[in-house]
């Protein structure tokens, strides 16, 4: 509860800043009182309150002095003080905006579980924004060689907790740029070169204790979107329908953290290093998409409650890919889903716990399932509508087409591949019992599967009758390789004419 606080309350602190930067970007051909008043007014649209002790003018620039900022949301609020925000006309067409070099944030929430409150200080010595282009189309550009958020106080239900956070972020550069008009538009690229985290919590009556040190290097990204007042966002599906968009890639660079956790009665440790990865994500009329990957991950945990000094593991690449229509829709929308896991290797302790005579071959182990088709929902996910119902009875997606694009699956000396495409008549739910009628093949080639069966035998994981009737269901379902080995099958599942054929011989 109190991380899901900590969220909500961060994400309103990044809108309130958001909206600073971007009101000030879209008033770049304007005067400075200009600038401050837009600044306002943008705040305002967002449900924020901008106020300041003095407005003065000294030359070229605005002073704004004494700037405080305000806001409420469903069970909680958040107040910032900036002492000084400087908007300096440079006598070309632009602005620069300049600000205190550390500002205090406050937050408090609560709900039926408990409340929370903190406080903040952002550090962000020499940051300056340079607001160019025109009213309708502003580009600014910005730069800070360090932003540090501390976590200066937190309390649950009124208690103090001894909790040290602070998150650094070095060399920050980057532009953005914004179109003004009933539907805003933004676009964002920037750069940094670490980010690092610092958590050390204790609580000394229940002696628990965590602390955590992290850092990830040559962060980068980039954002576009078009977006919509606040009151039209309210109902995501009808702003999606209205024009809302936005979508994203960013990359991270090799990466380590450590850890350290410890209560009454056990302690422990871990680490991890990657070497890099990228996440990505999309949200339109279309498509709702969301994926990522990482590479060279290697972990190790030691706790005093395993019964082996130290697990590790490690793996090559993983990735996730998810995409799907967001909306109701007549016509058929792409869908995607990829999962992967490639030469994942675990420690010599963990396998002996289970097979301490090393009967199973230990070679790195690979799950990859990469999948696409169309089809679409029969009801709209994401209305305030669907929100508030509980799940339908009936399947809420149609399906009209799927492609298996690979299937790779190898462990401990066995492995399946495969490959195929469906199609669903949809009309027909009767064929195959309540599934939409499918047309098309699945080629699978299977090896190592009867040697798998008999290394689980000889260590007891599977019984004698059990192992039998595996056996025979892979006849039923595969034959031998031509020119492949003694434990090398193949099986092509095909669905036609209302029926199931395996290898030919037809089953349904």
């Amino acid at each position: 509860m109190e991380g899901v606080i900590m969220f909500q309350s961060t994400i309103r602190v990044g809108g309130v800043l958001a909206a600073l930067l971007v009101s000030t970007a879209a008033q770049a051909q304007v005067t400075a009182e200009q600038v401050w008043q837009n600044w306002r007014d943008a705040s305002s649209s967002y449900g924020q309150t901008l106020t300041a002790t003095s407005e003065a003018r000294q030359g070229d620039t605005l002073v704004i002095s004494g700037l405080q900022m305000s806001s409420t949301f469903e069970g909680g609020s958040f107040t910032g003080k900036i002492e000084t925000v400087n908007f300096r006309e440079l006598g070309d067409g632009t602005v620069e905006v300049t600000m205190s070099p550390e500002y205090p944030l406050s937050f408090n929430a609560a709900d039926d579980k408990g409340k929370v409150a903190g406080d903040v200080l952002i550090r962000q010595p020499e940051l300056k924004v340079i607001a160019s282009g025109t009213p309708e189309e502003t580009t600014y550009t910005f730069s800070a060689p360090s932003v540090k958020v501390t976590l200066e106080k937190l309390l649950v239900d009124d208690v103090e907790k001894d909790v040290k956070a602070q998150a650094d972020v070095s060399t920050l550069a980057g532009t953005y740029v914004v179109t003004s008009g009933e539907k805003k538009g933004a676009t964002t690229n920037f750069t940094a070169g670490d980010a690092s985290i610092d958590i050390d919590a204790n609580d000394t009556e229940a002696k628990n204790k965590f602390v955590l040190k992290g850092k990830i290097s040559n962060l980068s990204g980039k954002s576009d979107g078009v977006f919509l007042a606040p009151e039209a966002m309210a109902d995501l599906n009808a702003a999606l329908k209205d024009g809302f968009n936005t979508n994203g890639q960013f990359a991270y660079g090799v990466g380590s953290y450590d850890f350290e956790f410890a209560d009454a009665t056990s302690n422990g440790k871990g680490s991890a290093t990657i070497g890099g990865g990228d996440i990505h994500y999309t949200l339109n009329s279309t498509a709702l998409g969301y994926g990522g990957t990482v590479k060279d991950v290697a972990m190790k945990l030691s706790s005093s409650d395993m019964p082996f000094p130290e697990l590790a593991i490690g793996y090559s690449e993983g990735a996730l890919d998810l995409l799907m229509p967001p909306t109701k829709s007549d016509t058929p929308g792409d869908f995607k889903f990829l999962i992967a896991l490639k030469n994942l290797t675990i420690s010599d302790d963990a396998w002996n716990m289970f097979d301490p005579n090393k009967v199973l071959p230990r070679d790195p182990a690979t799950v990859e399932v990469d999948t696409t088709g169309t089809g679409r929902w029969l009801t709209d996910i994401l209305s305030e509508a669907a929100a508030d119902q509980p799940p339908p009875a009936e399947n809420p997606v149609e399906m009209q087409s799927f492609n298996l694009n690979n299937l790779v699956v190898k462990l401990a000396g066995a492995a399946i591949s495969g490959k195929g495409a469906l199609t669903f008549d949809n009309t027909d739910l009767t064929t195959f019992q309540g599934m939409p009628a499918p047309t098309g093949t699945i080629d699978l080639k299977l090896s190592g599967l009867n040697g798998l069966i008999d290394k689980l035998i000889q260590l007891g994981f599977v019984p004698e009758d059990q192992a039998m009737g595996a056996r025979m269901m892979l006849g039923l379902f595969a034959k031998p390789a031509e020119g492949g080995g003694p434990d090398d099958l193949v099986s092509t599942l095909e669905f036609k004419d209302k029926g199931f054929y395996a290898n030919g011989q037809r089953l349904q």
